[in-house]
């Protein structure tokens, strides 16, 4: 499926950063997806500056989304999970498979 997104907002212009309000060059890709909706094939990408790159990714880390920065030009083709398996509760309580709580 590929990377979805259109880097460029007019024909011939410079990417802008996707940080709402933010009208500044980007010169990274924040590529993610959602694991819950999305194919292991299919990378979602926002356009980030220098200074909302660690932003825009920690954003989407802490939905526990797997996310790789890389530069304007690099192509992601997918992204695995990277979880951690034992940062995760194993039940709905929070209650860890040794039976000590978080």
């Amino acid at each position: 499926m590929g990377a979805t997104f259109d880097l460029q907002t007019e024909p011939g212009s410079p990417p802008v950063c996707s940080r709402a309000g933010c009208t500044s060059t980007a010169g990274w890709r924040v590529n993610w997806r959602n694991p819950r909706i999305h194919a292991i094939d299919r990378v979602k990408i926002w356009a980030a500056c220098e200074a909302h790159r660690d932003f825009l990714a920690d954003y989407l880390r802490s939905r526990s989304f797997p996310v790789r920065v890389t530069g304007m030009h690099e192509d992601v083709d997918r992204l695995d999970d990277e979880r951690d398996p034992s940062a995760v509760p194993k039940n709905d309580v929070g209650v860890r498979s040794t039976g000590t709580a978080r």
